[in-house]
């Protein structure tokens, strides 16, 4: 570790070794008669307001891939990296709608999991084994891209480079998800809970200075966009077509205003699908405080939007494009970036904030996929009459399962594969709008529809991103594809299927008379605001309906 700075090595040290104590102490923090019940572990008590929910949320929601990710895709494609600043626009007045709506439902039945809801609305093991089995499929690549933005602050920092042992090269990144694990494995949700304050003020500390003074190192923004549209439009030698584009084109084949389009409108639609945030509204104590936490949270688009705009800057730096070309690694753009423009002390705080950035959500990401297999896989299937106090424990064990799965995930396979499955997670996810959203406002849709809706989606989905290539990756390469001379985000297409069939079947299930199911949950259950969450349940009622 002789080519590390010290300052920046000793500030990352240092606040990586706050945030540590902080998730132990969360244990203590409102601290619960009973830490052995998943509504304490896995929901923090369901007690938080406005404040801490916001950043909470927030700290759920804008993860590594909004601060490696998106930027290095703006880096290497252009304007394209924007969608996710529109879709966190569009995500919260969708999400306004139906969350309060699930927020309700779920206070009253002490559902923990979204598929504790879609098993008491429509009466079917099968669906909700499906709702389970997509939500952590669909997390655990969304969890190893948290390690690849670690490992790509960590590289630049040369912590490990100096090894040619790619075992001893990654023991920084063990050392901290070990940290993570235990941390999350003790305070359960109110460790992330409580780092939120402290990772949400580093970044928005580095990233308002980063967009005031960056710029008069390069510049200013007239030359920053300039040099932008002149690099995007120059003719790459290799593919022979532009470097990316400043401006959405309208060419009818390979359209980025509609790869544009339907990127943002299916992760918006996909956002609050994703178990992890749901698990961070199910945490709130009021149902006005989430209709609140969705008046409030667009204040982070505008953080996303001066992150995205860390792709151009990087561009506009030579060094920083330099490095980034012989690393041949777009992920390392926005360390890079950094590490050249900012004094060590501050370059120290803004890695620090990205790694502490990565951990928050990791370790939510983790909790919600522990939940999702105890409840409705070990407890529906395994186990009907587990106690609360097992329940957790099986959580507990999951959690830690979920995090080195993930971790040897990040470590032993291709950082830009980890990313591509990231983005079909997001293809994935999609699949449980119909059973889930819809769910929330109409029992008209049959239970066996919807399930073969959901095969139908996920198959579509799966080997259509499966074959789309590239000239540097033969399959995996890309989340659009080229529909009726479109290009078109596949989770868009796959969904559409998804929810004909349902339509069509539905209407088939209906004619024949197959049994629908039964349906637990009564009209206004879905706007109470009740201050309590209901006791649990006995072990094993309820555990007996299946299809």
């Amino acid at each position: 570790m002789s080519n590390v700075n010290t300052v920046v090595f000793t500030i990352v040290v240092v606040l990586f070794v706050l945030v540590t104590f902080i998730g132990f102490a969360a244990a203590r923090w409102r601290r619960a008669e009973d830490m052995l019940h998943l509504n304490e572990w896995g929901l923090g008590g369901r007690s938080y307001g406005t404040f801490i929910g916001w950043f909470l949320l927030g700290g759920d929601l804008y993860t590594a891939y909004t601060f490696i990710a998106v930027p290095a895709l703006v880096f290497a494609s252009g304007s394209i990296g924007f969608f996710a600043v529109s879709y966190t626009i569009m995500v919260f007045p969708i999400a306004f709608i139906f969350l309060p709506r699930l927020w309700s439902v779920c206070r009253v039945h002490n559902y923990i999991t979204p598929a504790d809801f879609i098993r008491g609305r429509y009466g079917s093991r099968g669906l909700s084994l499906a709702a389970a089995f997509t939500g952590i499929l669909s997390l655990l690549p969304y969890i190893a891209l948290q390690l690849v933005g670690i490992q790509a602050v960590l590289t630049v920092m040369g912590v490990g480079t100096s090894s040619n042992n790619k075992y001893v090269e990654d023991i920084p990144l063990f050392v901290a998800f070990v940290v993570l694990a235990i941390y999350t494995y003790v305070s359960g949700l109110r460790a992330p809970a409580a780092i939120s304050f402290v990772k949400d003020t580093l970044i928005y500390v580095f990233v308002i200075v980063a967009v005031f003074y960056i710029p008069t190192r390069l510049g200013g923004w007239s030359h920053i966009f300039g040099t932008a549209q002149t690099h995007f439009a120059a003719i790459n030698p290799e593919t022979k077509k532009p470097n990316g584009t400043f401006i959405p084109t309208s060419k009818s084949i390979g359209s980025t205003q509609f790869d544009f389009a339907t990127l943002a409108l299916g992760s918006a639609l996909a956002l609050f699908l994703y178990p992890h945030t749901i698990t961070g509204a199910l945490a709130t104590k009021r149902r006005n405080v989430v209709k609140r936490n969705m008046a409030l949270l667009p204040a982070y688009s505008v953080l996303l939007a001066c992150i995205a705009l860390f792709g151009y800057m990087a561009l506009t730096d030579k060094t920083t494009a330099a490095e980034v070309k012989k690393a041949g690694n777009t992920q390392l753009a926005v360390p890079y970036l950094l590490q050249h423009m900012f004094p060590s002390w501050l370059t120290g705080i803004s890695f620090a904030a990205i790694i502490i950035g990565a951990l928050v959500p990791a370790a939510i990401m983790a909790i919600a996929a522990a939940n999702l297999f105890t409840r409705n896989i070990f407890r529906e299937f395994f186990k009907p009459d587990a106690s609360p106090r097992l329940e957790t424990r099986v959580s507990q064990w999951a959690s830690l399962v979920v995090k080195f799965g993930a971790l040897a995930f990040a470590v032993w396979l291709p950082h830009t594969f980890a990313i591509n499955l990231q983005l079909l997670g997001g293809v994935w996810i999609l699949q449980l709008l119909p059973m889930l959203v819809g769910g929330l406002f109409t029992r008209w849709f049959h239970r066996w529809a919807l399930l073969i809706g959901w095969a139908a989606g996920m198959i579509y989905g799966t080997i259509a991103a499966y074959n789309v290539s590239s000239p540097t990756s033969s399959h995996w390469a890309s989340s659009t594809d080229i529909v009726f001379g479109h290009s078109v985000y596949i989770g868009v297409t796959a969904v559409v299927i998804n929810i004909a069939a349902s339509v069509v079947l539905t209407l088939i299930m209906k004619a024949v008379r197959v049994p629908a199911g039964a349906d637990e949950t009564l009209p206004h259950q879905y706007t109470a605001d009740p201050v309590d969450a209901p006791a649990p349940e006995p072990a094993g009622v309820g555990a007996s309906a299946s299809d």
